[in-house]
C-alpha cells in the first residue's frame, strides 16, 4: 500500500521458471575466444576459468538449499519513500544489545555478512562477551537485490542513508550505531550526519573518497607518508590505471551496460567475479581460494534473479551527478575505521572530514572483510563500539 509504514514478514521463493531459465541461458552461451596473452587475468576474466564457474553455476549449484538456509533468517520489507526496503532484523538474546545497522556496498548484499551475524548477535554463545552484543538491522540497499530495483532518480547514497535513518525509526530504536563497506562506506558517515542526535558511532571498511587522497600527491606531501601510507597511495594508482573500468562505466552509461549484463547471466558473472578477484586479497589468489564458491554464487544470483544489476550500477551514475550535494561538512560522530590488506584508506585524510576515535591496520583481508576475514572483521566491530555504548 503506497504511503504505508507497515512492517511485513519476507520469504524468499524463487519461481523455478526462472531457475530453469537461468540454466537454459548459461547452457546456450555464445563464449568469447580468448585473446592474446589473456591467460593470466591482466585483460580481464580468463575464458577457462569462467567457463569452469560457469558450468559449475548451471549444473551443480542448488539455489534450493541456499534459498532454504537464508530462509531461516529474519526478512522484512517495508516502503520508505516510495521504495520498497528489504533488510534482515536479527534481535539479540541480550537485552541490553546495542543496535547496528550494517551496510553492503557493490557488488555485495546481505550475504556478505553470513558468517558474522551470530558472534554480533550473540557473542555469549561464540566465546565472546555478552557485553558486546548487537541488535541487526541488515538492509539489502535500495536498487539491490529484493530492494529493488529502484523506479525515480535520485536515490544516492545520502537518500539511502535518510530512508535507513526512518528504517531505524520505524524499528523503534533510539540510539544505535552503524557500519558499511564500499557503498556502505558512504552511507554510514551520511546515516551520522542524517542523525547525528541518534547515530552513537559510525564504523567502516573498504572506504575510499572523504578517507583517502583525492587527486594527485605531490612529491613533498609523498614524503611525509609511512611506507604504509605510501604502498596505499601505489595500489590507488593502479586502481584508477587498470582497474577502474567498471566504475567510468557504472557512473556514466549504466543503461547501456545494462543492456547486455542483464541479458547475460555469464556476462554478469564475469562483470562481477572480476571483482571478488582482484579486489580480495591476496589478489593473486583465485576467488575459490578466498571465498566459499557457492557463497560468492548465491551473492551474484541476489542480482540476477532479482534482475537489479542495472539498478545497482546507477547507483553510481546517482552519487557521480548528484551536483553540490556532497557534504564538505566535518562529521562530528566519533568514526572508527578497519583498513584490510587491500585498502586504501589513510587516517591522516580522512581526519579532514571525519571525526576518527579508532583506527586499525590488518595486513589480512580485503574488500569483503565480513566475508574475507570475518572474525577480524567482528572483534574491530567489537572494540570500536565497546566505549560507545550507552
Amino acid at each position: 500500500m503506497s504511503g504505508s509504514t507497515e512492517i511485513r514478514p519476507f520469504r524468499i521463493d524463487v519461481p523455478q521458471a526462472d531457475l530453469d531459465d537461468l540454466r537454459d541461458r548459461i547452457a546456450r552461451t555464445r563464449w568469447a575466444a580468448p585473446l592474446p596473452g589473456s591467460s593470466d587475468w591482466t585483460r580481464g576474466v580468463p575464458v577457462d576459468y569462467l567457463r569452469e564457474l560457469a558450468e559449475y553455476w548451471g549444473t551443480d549449484y542448488d539455489w534450493r538449499e541456499h534459498e532454504a538456509a537464508l530462509n531461516k533468517l529474519p526478512h522484512f520489507v517495508t516502503e520508505i519513500d516510495g521504495q520498497q526496503l528489504h533488510f534482515l532484523h536479527v534481535r539479540s538474546p541480550e537485552p541490553d544489545a546495542l543496535p547496528l545497522i550494517l551496510s553492503h556496498g557493490w557488488p555485495g548484499s546481505f550475504v556478505e555478512f553470513l558468517d558474522v551475524i551470530g558472534p554480533l548477535s550473540d557473542p555469549r554463545s561464540h566465546g565472546g562477551d555478552p557485553a558486546d552484543a548487537f541488535h541487526l538491522v541488515i538492509p539489502s540497499l535500495p536498487g539491490f537485490g529484493f530492494s529493488g530495483p529502484v523506479t525515480e532518480t535520485g536515490w544516492n547514497t545520502t537518500r539511502i542513508a535518510a530512508a535507513f535513518a526512518e528504517l531505524m525509526n520505524r524499528l523503534g530504536y533510539e540510539r544505535y550505531g552503524t557500519q558499511g563497506g564500499d557503498m556502505g562506506a558512504f552511507i554510514a558517515p551520511d546515516l551520522g550526519r542524517a542523525a547525528p542526535d541518534r547515530v552513537v558511532g559510525v564504523h567502516v571498511n573498504a572506504a575510499t573518497y572523504g578517507f583517502m587522497p583525492f587527486g594527485e600527491v605531490s612529491e613533498e606531501e609523498m614524503a611525509g607518508l609511512t611506507d604504509t601510507e605510501k604502498a596505499r597511495v601505489a595500489r590507488l594508482q593502479h586502481w584508477e590505471a587498470e582497474q577502474s573500468g567498471y566504475f567510468r562505466l557504472q557512473y556514466t552509461r549504466p543503461q547501456t551496460l545494462n543492456h547486455g549484463l542483464s541479458d547475460s547471466p555469464v556476462g554478469q558473472l564475469a562483470w562481477m567475479v572480476e571483482k571478488f578477484k582482484e579486489w580480495s586479497h591476496p589478489v593473486e589468489a583465485l576467488p575459490e581460494e578466498i571465498f566459499d564458491r557457492d557463497r560468492m554464487l548465491t551473492d551474484i544470483m541476489l542480482y540476477w534473479l532479482t534482475d537489479t544489476f542495472g539498478s545497482s550500477a546507477n547507483l553510481y551514475y546517482e552519487n557521480m551527478h548528484r551536483g553540490g550535494e556532497w557534504s564538505m561538512a566535518r562529521a562530528t560522530t566519533p568514526t572508527g575505521v578497519a583498513t584490510f590488506a587491500g585498502d586504501v584508506s589513510i587516517r591522516r585524510y580522512a581526519e579532514y572530514g571525519h571525526n576518527i576515535v579508532h583506527w586499525s591496520d590488518f595486513d589480512e583481508g580485503g574488500h569483503f572483510a565480513a566475508m574475507e576475514v570475518p572474525a577480524l572483521f567482528t572483534e574491530d566491530v567489537r572494540t570500536f563500539f565497546r566505549g560507545l555504548r550507552p
